[in-house]
């Protein structure tokens, strides 16, 4: 009996690893057609192209490497998966501020990484100008990464799988900070989210409810002066009328061009995948949809110094608030939610 036991325990180990062992790279399946970068029908150009950062499946794969990979922090605790998740449109689902190293807490909401190339500054406040730039700025911040790029460079050389990461992906083993940052604005360039059921609609390859196409018109006349079509985002920075966080007493663009009128301004974010980018507002305050069309909807909810399109808006309805979230919810892409591209290659199954 004995025997038996342990002849099918064996036998069930051996499955398991036979089972693992035919689990695939995810890497391996990506192909130059799927690293291709071709403009959307009726996107403007973007911001930032690949003319001098030209796309290939060895970079693409790099970068994300390097997104998911613990080696940026300096205690190799966080990445930059850790707090823009892929299933929430790489934001920070559900925390208010971002997590960091040492479980420090940051001062804003995560924002969400898509559609990054037709963005013409990054971060709340928009104190990066270039795609390639942007990740020094996690990388060093004590709360987030709290790393040197030279330290990490130097983590990258004595590292095996780097050194051949990079050689593939350069035709040579220098690993440097320009072709860090090149490989990692590869991966997150292609973070393109153009495939909801919007996108199908304005296609003519899908149809909306009543519900929904009332709400897309109310969101024309009332919402999209800031949130424009097709990016959902005009790319400003406005004060959106919210009381400030006495605790965080952040001054948003303010802080960056040291101009009064840019006080408690923010850039504001695009509104693809919204559904699932919770919670709202540059410091998370809001948990839901209808909290912030609550906050809209009564101008006795706004700070002074307000945008003035604010009161466009003007009161809505509990029905239009429920027309106008029926509408948000078609801007969810799913296939870019859970696209195997963009997905953890650090991530294993048994």
């Amino acid at each position: 009996m004995k025997i038996n036991k342990l002849y099918i325990s064996l036998t069930l180990i051996g499955i398991n690893i036979t089972f693992l062992s035919f689990k695939e790279d995810p890497n391996k399946k990506i192909t130059l057609k799927d690293i291709t970068f071709t403009n959307p029908k009726g996107f403007p150009k973007p911001n930032y192209n690949f003319d001098n950062n030209k796309l290939s499946v060895e970079k693409f794969i790099l970068g994300k490497t390097l997104f998911y990979d613990n080696i940026l922090s300096k205690d190799n605790s966080v990445n930059c998966g850790t707090c823009h998740q892929q299933f929430a449109a790489f934001a920070h689902i559900d925390h208010k501020l971002s997590h960091g190293i040492y479980a420090k807490i940051g001062t804003r909401n995560v924002p969400a990484l898509q559609n990054l190339i037709w963005k013409d500054s990054y971060m709340w406040d928009g104190g990066v100008n270039n795609l390639e730039v942007q990740p020094i700025n996690p990388i060093i911040n004590p709360i987030e990464m709290d790393e040197t790029i030279e330290n990490v460079l130097i983590k990258l050389k004595k590292d095996s799988t780097y050194v051949s990461l990079f050689k593939k992906a350069y035709k040579d083993t220098i690993i440097n900070s320009q072709r860090l940052l090149k490989s990692l604005a590869q991966f997150t360039g292609l973070l393109i989210s153009v495939n909801s059921r919007y996108d199908k609609y304005m296609n003519k390859k899908d149809t909306f409810s009543i519900s929904e196409k009332n709400g897309l018109k109310l969101f024309k006349t009332k919402c999209a002066n800031c949130h424009t079509e097709p990016l959902f985002t005009d790319n400003s920075y406005r004060n959106n009328g919210i009381k400030i966080d006495t605790l965080l007493n952040d001054s948003g663009r303010g802080k960056i061009t040291g101009i009064e009128k840019d006080n408690q301004t923010f850039k504001v974010p695009s509104l693809r995948n919204i559904e699932i980018t919770y919670p709202y507002m540059h410091d998370g305050r809001y948990k839901t949809l209808l909290q912030v069309l609550n906050h809209y909807s009564d101008t006795t909810n706004f700070e002074k110094n307000e945008d003035t399109s604010l009161h466009k808006i003007g009161h809505l309805t509990l029905v239009e608030k429920t027309d106008i979230i029926a509408f948000l919810k078609t801007l969810t892409d799913r296939a870019f939610l859970y696209d195997k591209r963009f997905s953890d290659p650090f991530v294993r199954y048994n």
